[in-house]
């Protein structure tokens, strides 16, 4: 057994969309699979993988550096303890070698893009849903049911708000009972009036979710949580720069009600960072690690353990990236569900076919690895690239 190449294409996934701090118009995602030479079912075990919205492709380091380690690594090496099927942990291992800790920027994405597609052949291999696979070697039972929220409200050219409360209304006609807008590209009396216009729109049948993406200072911060805190907001998101935990620290003595962040952070390292000085608070508020921006599923491992130590629950923690790799985590270590696109992002983002939202949760399919193969749009482009 062994992985015989590791391919990459770089896709645009460009948008006329912006946030409050990049537009989409230039935007890209690597595509990545690994290739085995393992046959299940006639057909030869690959497993796919991509980085999440928000962080351009990787192709450059991907070729450089990370697939070769990959290829040249000794095949019995990084088999586990059966020789059965592949160790994502000594993969991951090969693919860290002489990097030096810190500094973690493009390189978390690069690893995490490449880590997904391993851990999504090491499921097929095994002949099981990755998220019932991650459930075995934890001793729990896996809950195939997931909550997922409905993220949009992009700033569009052209995009009223009649506009932006059809959108919201056609999530709520979806099944979803959370629903996720941009804040801070616009003046505060704007954006008042955008969220009011949702909440109008939405009334009691779902909350409202608000995303600064790190727009804000101390002071802007200070002032749209005086603002929002008269909603019953889910919650108000990354209101500044991810790195400045005492802005976030701070922003809890003005906002009472939950708050989220943690989706720009690349490590275990600066989770626990985030929890010894960002103020976070485990009864309310919420964490957005993305497991394909920060160096996979086996560095997510370790940021679990890190907030078992802070005395957080992994319900705690909602992904970013709308990807069914975190779909499968949550399912299968009990996070508190993700993040969903279901119009934006395509092919990547969304569920695989026939999977719908119902009272705001998914049911996982029984489908081999991640499941990219129940999707039909996605595996095509996936199977172009390798198979």
């Amino acid at each position: 057994m062994r992985i015989v190449d590791v391919c990459e294409v770089t896709k645009p996934i460009s948008s006329p969309i912006r946030n409050a701090y990049i537009d989409f118009s230039k935007m890209t995602a690597s595509l990545v699979a690994v290739v085995t030479d393992v046959e299940r079912d006639g057909r030869r075990v690959v497993g796919y993988g991509f980085n999440s919205n928000g962080r351009y492709g990787q192709g450059g380091l991907i070729r450089e550096r990370f697939r070769d380690r990959i290829l040249q690594a000794d095949p019995q090496g990084v088999l586990d303890e059966t020789g059965d099927n592949l160790c994502p942990h000594k993969l991951w291992a090969a693919m860290m070698a002489n990097e030096k800790p810190g500094g973690h920027g493009e390189r978390s994405v690069a690893v995490g893009t490449l880590d997904m597609a391993i851990w999504d052949a090491t499921a097929k291999i095994a002949g099981k849903p990755l998220f019932r696979l991650l459930a075995e070697r934890k001793g729990r039972t896996a809950d195939p049911r997931v909550f997922v929220y409905a993220a949009g409200g992009y700033y569009y050219p052209g995009k009223d708000d009649g506009a932006l409360r059809a959108e919201m209304r056609g999530y709520l006609d979806r099944g979803y009972t959370v629903v996720k807008m941009k804040i801070g590209g616009a003046p505060i009396d704007e954006d008042r009036r955008r969220i009011e216009a949702v909440l109008e729109e939405i009334g009691s049948q779902a909350q409202l979710a608000v995303d600064a993406n790190g727009r804000f200072d101390l002071e802007t911060g200070i002032a749209y949580a005086r603002m929002l805190r008269q909603y019953p907001l889910f919650w108000y998101e990354e209101v500044g720069d991810p790195l400045d935990y005492a802005l976030q620290a701070a922003l809890s003595e003005f906002y009472p009600g939950p708050m989220a962040t943690g989706e720009n952070l690349f490590s275990h390292q600066d989770a626990r960072n985030l929890l010894r000085y960002g103020g976070m608070r485990p009864d309310r508020d919420w964490l957005q690690f993305d497991c394909a921006l920060s160096y996979g599923l086996v560095e997510y491992l370790r940021t679990l353990d890190v907030l078992q130590q802070f005395g957080w629950s992994p319900s705690r923690c909602i992904p970013h990236g709308g990807h069914q790799m975190s779909l499968n985590i949550a399912a299968g270590l009990g996070l508190g569900g993700n993040e969903s696109y279901p119009d934006l992002f395509q092919p990547y983002g969304g569920f695989p076919d026939g999977v719908r939202v119902e009272g705001g949760y998914i049911t996982m399919p029984e489908l081999p690895g991640i499941g990219f193969e129940g999707k039909s749009d996605l595996i095509k482009v996936m199977r172009d690239l390798a198979e």
